[in-house]
């Protein structure tokens, strides 16, 4: 019989031994909780979920631009050859591969939500079982172990020492002490004890329902990046319609042309305007990262984490589940003042089978030493973070009465003690030191730590992750600083933190010693890798320090003790096997429990942040110099140079299809802030050179040719002169050069020279040069613009640094 069990059956427990098992509630009969789902007494709150089938086909489909795009096409259907209506057939393909990718991501995401799905133990008929929180019902009965939180309003029906946080709800950064009759809020979550809450309400009238709601929305904003390209899209807009106006009128009454020619070169000088792909670029690129994690085993709960990891520059890590694996052994008993060491393996026994929610290092304690014969627990206080030990009160086999304390020799001996030397020692090799104790006090005694007597030393050994070391290498290979922060012995974790060959870990410091000042908290920080003994409000205000340097954190962890750190960090991690609070918080759960998977989720969010930048560029080089040309071409009073089927040709060319490669390529570069000065400090300058460098080819070729067919040939020697300059804008974005990327170039470039060779194609796209001087003359000045494409890079680069 285990000593659980002996607590239960005993009718003369007494606090925090738990109730008599024939007290114990059975919880609700299955005929009741089907006249409840009948009645609608269920908690129907809809669980963390992606954006719908049909929110996602909106998204995509009815935007602004799409809506410009849509009317422009359906106009040029009319007036002009298909040749001239292929924009609209892209941007259908565009936005086809935008909903499919976004679709995909929904599925990963979704499936990757049940898999991580916390459930919560619910008791029926006597019997517990886990279940869905959609499947709770009103007076569910629903047990607490230490880690879990709380899924709806309720109120106490059984308490084991059982210590409540709400400070995710209150502020309260102090746990509240429940017993039976106090109400439990959703949202709140268990840090030591254990019990049982009766649901008084459940789904949307509980507590947090609606704050959970909100905040577990799968979500596409709250982005520096989508933010930017908005910003970018609004002047996009202001700077459009007037220039639009400008044009129409322009081509339609100023010149005498051809009405359907005029039409069609109208909106030839419209669409270019539009970076219609960047938003749909964007939104694959997020997709196609979530899909990719996914795989991984990595659940991205909100897809703005992608962006934010990509951000950090420190993260602190939790060594216990990060750092080791959760499981722990006994390797050595040390007998202290002359106890005998059977006697102390009882003792450790009975406080294993009195704690029925033990942590790591009581289960290896369990694991370790059997409950002995005898023994009944009259008290029982579980472990907690912030007081570091656990503890228990026995009647022994021979009717005597002790009390006893098990946790860290620091905080339970007196400064000198020569126990602590030999703690020192033991931990300066990686273990893991318990002291057992025994006190004159009950263990729930404030002064029961003082009082104590020490009767030996449980050594553990801790289980490294085997693929730690490698992480922590490429935290360090990408500049990003990482802080081993442990609520354990500060020489053990340093110790641990050594055998990893983490850089810093031979000066570890102790929490305890900490300033509270925050600026000074912070110097500290910034110097030190590696801290021991911290508790919980300490982790939070470490972030807070940290973050007040300027620095974006990322918080790993797994225990209750993490997750105020988690919930305060610009970026929160949690173990998939960590508890059911972490997991609510953090915006990125590893499912596999593998620290190792932390370097994809960097490397993922950097390549979508770097590449969209990117691109970005690209992109608005193209709306800028669209937005020069009508100005331009409305000053001057000319017909405007190109029909759609050019600016078409050319925006696949130089933009569309080595946008897509681009966007998806390997990127390690850490994310930047400031997107839009970063974007447009290059697409202004890039924008202005290749608009005027068309026009002046133009306008060249304007007093060139004469005749009938005059004006396909100026058109067709400054489709030459834009090509070139965009092409040696894309040359210039796709640096460093690769293999890829030089091919990607050329590939572009061949691809036109193709339609200038091939004469269906020719005919196709209204391009063909004619003469030499004219085309010769066209790339030259393109020539021109790419020099001072260089020049002018290189002169924002020192002006305007990023």
């Amino acid at each position: 019989m285990t000593q659980r069990a002996k607590i239960d059956t005993d009718s003369g427990g007494t606090a925090g031994s738990g109730p008599p098992v024939e007290h114990r509630p059975a919880g609700l009969t299955s005929a009741e909780v089907e006249e409840r789902v009948a009645r609608g007494e269920v908690n129907d709150v809809p669980v963390r979920n992606s954006r719908s089938a049909v929110d996602i086909v909106r998204a995509n489909v009815f935007t602004r631009f799409n809506a410009i795009i849509g009317v422009l096409w359906v106009i040029m259907l009319f007036v002009a050859p298909i040749q001239d209506s292929l924009f609209g057939f892209v941007i259908v393909a565009n936005t086809g591969i935008g909903i499919v990718q976004e679709l995909r991501a929904k599925k990963t995401l979704d499936g990757l939500a049940v898999i991580g799905e916390a459930k919560p133990r619910v008791r029926r008929d006597g019997t517990a079982a886990e279940l869905s929180t959609s499947e709770i019902v009103l007076g569910d009965l629903i047990e607490l172990a230490p880690g879990d939180k709380a899924v709806v309003d309720g109120v106490v029906a059984e308490a084991d020492s059982l210590e409540v946080d709400e400070s995710l709800l209150t502020g309260e950064a102090d746990p509240v002490v429940k017993k039976p009759g106090d109400p439990v809020m959703s949202g709140s979550f268990v840090v030591a004890g254990g019990g049982a809450f009766t649901a008084t309400k459940v789904g949307r009238e509980a507590y947090a329902a609606q704050l959970a709601e909100e905040a577990s929305r799968f979500t596409l904003v709250r982005s520096e990046l989508r933010t930017g390209i908005s910003t970018i899209l609004k002047y996009v807009t202001w700077m459009m319609v007037p220039t639009a106006i400008g044009l129409i009128i322009s081509q339609l009454v100023v010149k005498d042309t051809d009405l359907k020619d005029s039409i069609a070169r109208t909106v030839g000088g419209i669409v270019p305007m539009i970076p219609e792909g960047l938003v749909l670029l964007t939104s694959v690129a997020f997709a196609i990262g979530v899909v990719r994690l996914g795989r991984k085993q990595c659940l991205v709960q909100e897809l703005p984490a992608i962006e934010g990891l990509a951000r950090v520059d420190v993260v602190c890590l939790d060594k216990t589940g990060t750092l080791t694996e959760g499981g722990m052994d006994v390797t050595d008993l040390r007998p202290l003042n002359g106890s005998d060491e059977a006697y102390v393996r009882k003792v450790l026994g009975a406080l294993g089978a009195s704690d029925p929610h033990p942590n790591a290092s009581l289960r290896a304690v369990i694991d370790a030493y059997p409950d002995p014969d005898g023994w009944r627990c009259t008290q029982a206080l579980p472990f907690s973070s912030a007081r570091k030990y656990s503890g228990a009160a026995f009647d022994e086999d021979g009717g005597e009465g002790s009390s006893w304390l098990l946790g860290a020799p620091d905080v339970l001996l007196a400064e000198g003690d020569p126990a602590l030397a030999e703690t020192d020692h033991l931990n300066e090799q990686g273990l893991r030191v318990l002291l057992l104790a025994r006190t004159d006090r009950e263990p729930g005694d404030p002064g029961a730590a003082e009082a104590a007597r020490p009767a030996a030393l449980v050594v553990l050994e801790q289980r490294l992750r085997p693929d730690a070391s490698d992480t922590l290498a490429y935290f360090a290979d990408q500049d990003v600083a990482a802080k081993v922060v442990s609520g354990d012995n500060a020489v053990s974790v340093g110790a641990v933190a050594g055998k990893l060959d983490m850089p810093g870990a031979e000066n570890t410091v102790d929490a305890r010693t900490l300033p509270e000042d925050r600026e000074k908290m912070a110097e500290v920080l910034e110097e030190n890798a590696v801290f021991g003994r911290v508790t919980p409000q300490q982790k939070r205000d470490m972030v807070a320090a940290l973050q007040s340097r300027g620095h974006t954190v990322a918080m790993t962890g797994d225990g209750v003790n993490d997750v105020l750190a988690l919930k305060d960090a610009d970026i929160g991690v949690s173990m998939g096997s960590g508890s059911e609070a972490t997991r609510a918080v953090a915006q990125i759960v590893l499912l596999n429990n593998s620290f190792a998977t932390l370097p994809s989720v960097v490397a993922e969010g950097r390549r979508v942040i770097g590449n969209i930048t990117r691109v970005a560029t690209l992109f608005l080089t193209k709306t800028v110099y669209s937005v020069l040309l009508a100005v331009l071409v409305v000053c001057s009073q000319v017909e405007y140079p190109f029909l759609p089927r050019h600016l078409t040709l050319l925006s696949t060319l130089t933009i569309g299809v080595p946008a897509f490669f681009l966007a998806l390529a390997p990127n390690r570069e850490r994310a930047k802030p400031h997107f839009v000065r970063r974007v447009m400090r290059y697409a202004i300058p890039g924008g202005i050179i290749a608009g005027a460098a068309t026009f002046t080819t133009y306008l060249l070729a304007r007093h060139h040719y004469s005749g009938t067919d005059a004006l396909g040939a100026e058109t067709s020697a400054a489709t030459l002169t834009l090509f070139l300059v965009s092409l040696w804008v894309l040359a210039i974005i796709a640096r460093p050069y690769t293999w890829w990327r030089l091919a990607l170039v050329a590939t572009m470039a061949g691809a036109f020279l193709l339609v200038l060779v091939v004469p269906w194609l020719q005919d196709f796209f209204a391009l063909r040069l004619v003469g030499t001087t004219m085309p010769w003359a066209a790339v030259a000045i393109a020539a021109t613009g790419a020099a001072l494409l260089e020049l002018a890079w290189r002169w924002v680069d020192r002006r305007f640094p990023a």
